[in-house]
């Protein structure tokens, strides 16, 4: 990939853009120059949302004459969502060869747990004389870490990060040769999860956080207290696992997994 897009092709820049987790003011400078710069604006939109959450955290910056090319895909049905992609990339190298530059949006960043990824392949098999730029983004990971004031880790400690579908076999895994587990949209599995939690005897060092950096933030340090309200898409929970309080009493031992 090419730190800086190059037309001695007279192809344009796929950008992909990580516009953070929720607030707009935490969208990187480098990020917003790109999007503004840019005369087509993708952006992924689950089939069964009315509209793409990161769009919505960016719509300000938008100027009226940008094209938003909207990519909706559904969220149950992985063959079908490989189809959607490939369609997706045919349209992102439609613009690239006629020379525009197009900013696929993602919320967080592009690189970690994004719909961008598949974007990405597509384009580099399609056309992989393209130019890619990837802008980094906050992750709502590092975002949830902030408004707990929970640090991920400390010196010599280990962070593993672990998607929506996880079992208590990888749960106690996880968190046997982890200082810190982060479940990511854990709201659709909570009642199972909390049981684990419970269960591994890790309750009191769980952290819930929904919709961080927005107004709808919140923060519950009592997992026990999480509410049918409390539940949201965009959840994460901060675990630290059963080698943390090991790491906190002895900072230089090296911790074997």
């Amino acid at each position: 990939m090419s730190a800086t897009p190059s037309n001695d092709n007279h192809l344009g820049c796929l950008y992909g853009i990580g516009v953070g987790p929720g607030d707009p003011e935490l969208i990187t400078i480098k990020a917003l120059k790109a999007l503004q710069r840019a005369p087509v604006i993708c952006v992924p939109q689950a089939a069964n949302r009315r509209e793409s959450y990161a769009l919505t955290i960016v719509h300000d910056y938008v100027k009226p004459e940008q094209e938003i090319m909207r990519l909706p895909f559904p969220t149950d049905d992985a063959e079908g969502a490989a189809q959607v992609w490939r369609e997706a990339s045919v349209m992102v190298v439609e613009r690239l060869r006629n020379g525009q530059d197009v900013a696929f949006l993602t919320e967080g960043d592009p690189m970690l747990f994004s719909t961008f990824s598949y974007v990405l392949a597509g384009v580099q098999d399609l056309c992989p004389e393209a130019t890619v730029q990837v802008i980094p983004g906050i992750s709502s990971v590092m975002a949830a870490a902030a408004s707990s004031q929970v640090p991920l880790t400390t010196h010599g400690q280990r962070l593993a990060i672990l998607p929506a579908a996880y079992g208590l076999d990888d749960l106690a895994e996880a968190t046997s040769n982890f200082d810190t587990v982060v479940l990511m949209k854990v709201s659709p599995n909570i009642a199972e999860t909390l049981a684990n939690l419970e269960e591994l005897g890790l309750t009191k060092q769980s952290t819930y956080v929904r919709r961080v950096s927005t107004d709808w933030e919140k923060v519950i340090k009592d997992v026990t207290k999480i509410t049918d309200e409390d539940l949201d898409y965009f959840s994460l929970l901060i675990v630290k696992g059963n080698t943390a309080e090991k790491s906190r009493r002895n900072p230089k031992e090296k911790i074997n997994g």
